[in-house]
């Protein structure tokens, strides 16, 4: 059944001397793999410059599900980058995004919402003119709410423990290991006012944002099996 779509490249590799797999999100069918080869000289229809992280594309493929690997019928950017792989700081968070979400959204099928999330986010990055060091933070926590286990803030009061495993505010000390105490509870209930609008007002050192960064990501690990170390967070530490 021939597809078109809005697709966000997640990760491409290498395969062979002219081919290339590439991961992406897709609107319309969700995580998806293709094969494809590319031009060496840069002639050819295909570019390896389409597969860079969290390129937005429009894609036309013929959908056969017992495919493991899809090929494209048809491929174009769907809209340019204006600042996003010219600025090593922007340059930095879209690689730790694509990273991270190649992982969190790894059994991802269709799910319109979130892939507009993202899409509007990435758009958003790119647009933004300075004062944008907290997006990773807010782009996280604000997708845990579209695959299913955003923090529950509802009975949230000062002094309240964070239950890691359950994402609820507790008055009693969880009885697993998995758990912020108060002070540091607090700070996820801050975070979580963030949005991307406001966040250039919630002033952090370079060791709390990190600090967050580590929270986020064991609060994902532990309600995704499987999601490992990130191999571009040392890069991201640098520079925020």
């Amino acid at each position: 059944m021939e597809t078109k779509t809005r697709a966000i490249v997640l990760r491409s590799v290498r395969y062979g001397d002219s081919q290339i797999i590439v991961d992406v999100f897709s609107r319309e069918k969700g995580r998806a793999s293709f094969i494809c080869h590319v031009s060496k000289n840069g002639r050819g229809k295909i570019k390896q410059q389409l597969f860079q992280p969290l390129t937005i594309l429009e894609v036309v493929y013929d959908d056969r599900p017992t495919r493991s690997l899809q090929h494209f019928r048809d491929i174009r950017l769907a809209q340019p980058f204006f600042s996003i792989p010219f600025q090593s700081e922007k340059l930095a968070i879209g690689l730790f995004i694509a990273e991270f979400l190649s992982y969190a959204l790894r059994d991802e099928q269709c799910n319109v919402p979130l892939y507009d999330y993202v899409e509007s986010s990435v758009t958003w990055l790119d647009n933004v003119v300075g004062q944008f060091a907290n997006f990773h933070l807010v782009f996280m926590l604000r997708l845990s709410r579209f695959i299913g286990f955003f923090p529950n803030l509802e009975e949230m009061a000062e002094g309240d423990w964070f239950d890691l495993r359950n994402g609820v505010f507790t008055s009693i000390r969880p009885l697993h290991p998995d758990f912020l105490r108060p002070d540091e509870a607090a700070k996820i209930g801050t975070l979580m006012r963030m949005n991307y609008d406001n966040m250039r007002f919630f002033r952090m050192s370079s060791a709390e944002r990190n600090e967050c960064v580590d929270t986020i990501l064991t609060y994902y690990r532990l309600h995704i099996p499987g999601f490992p170390e990130m191999k571009s967070l040392p890069v991201l530490r640098e520079l925020f």
